[in-house]
C-alpha cells in the first residue's frame, strides 16, 4: 500500500512539474508574441509618421522641381501600396519601396539650388530624416523580438508548448533590399 502511494504521489509532482513547466513555456511565449506585436505596431505608427509627412515634401519639390514628375509618382505609388498592404511582408516591400523612392526625391535638391535653400524644404528634410532614424530603430526593436520568439519556439521544451497551443514562427522580418545594399556614390 505504501509503495502504491509512492509511486502516486511522485506520478502526481511529475505530472504538476511538466504541467507547470508547459504553462510556464506557454505563458513566456505568449509575452513573447505581444513584444512582436507591439514592436510591430511601433514600426507601423513610425512608417505611418513617414506617410504623413510626405504630401508636404512633395508638394515643397513640385513647385521647384516640375520636370522630377516620375520620381514624384513612384513615391505617390509607394505610399498607396504602403497604405494598401494587406499583411506585414506587403507592408515591408511598400516600405523598401518608399525609401527607395525618397532617396530618389532627396537627391532631386542638388539640381536645384533654390530647392536646397527653401526653409519647408530643410525643416520637412529634417523631420524626414529624423522619422528615418526612429523607423531604423524601431525595424532593429522589431526584428530582435522576432528572432528571440522565433528562437524560443525552436527550443526544448518550448518548442512543445509551441505545437500543443498552436504558436507560430512569425516569418515577417525587415531586410535591406539589393537597391540599399549598394555602395553609395558621392561626386563633386
Amino acid at each position: 500500500m505504501k509503495a502504491g502511494l509512492a509511486i502516486l504521489i511522485v506520478v502526481i509532482l511529475g505530472v504538476l512539474v511538466i504541467g507547470g513547466s508547459m504553462v510556464s513555456a506557454r505563458n513566456s511565449l505568449v509575452t513573447e508574441k505581444n513584444e512582436v506585436e507591439q514592436r510591430w505596431a511601433q514600426v507601423d505608427n513610425d512608417m505611418k509618421r513617414r506617410a504623413d509627412l510626405i504630401p508636404n515634401l512633395v508638394e515643397t519639390v513640385k513647385g521647384y522641381a516640375k520636370q522630377e514628375q516620375t520620381v514624384i509618382g513612384e513615391i505617390a505609388n509607394a505610399r498607396a501600396a504602403l497604405a494598401g498592404a494587406p499583411t506585414r511582408q506587403d507592408e515591408i516591400k511598400a516600405n523598401d519601396q518608399l525609401s527607395a523612392a525618397l532617396g530618389r526625391l532627396l537627391v532631386i535638391k542638388e539640381n536645384y539650388p533654390e530647392l536646397k535653400s527653401n526653409e519647408n524644404f530643410l525643416r520637412l528634410q529634417d523631420e524626414l530624416a529624423g522619422t528615418e532614424n526612429r523607423i531604423a530603430v524601431s525595424r532593429r526593436d522589431y526584428n530582435l523580438a522576432v528572432q528571440k520568439y522565433n528562437t524560443d519556439i525552436d527550443l526544448f521544451p518550448k518548442n512543445i508548448a509551441a505545437s500543443v497551443f498552436g504558436l507560430k514562427k512569425e516569418q515577417a522580418y525587415f531586410q535591406a533590399s539589393p537597391e540599399e545594399k549598394k555602395v553609395p556614390q558621392v561626386k563633386f
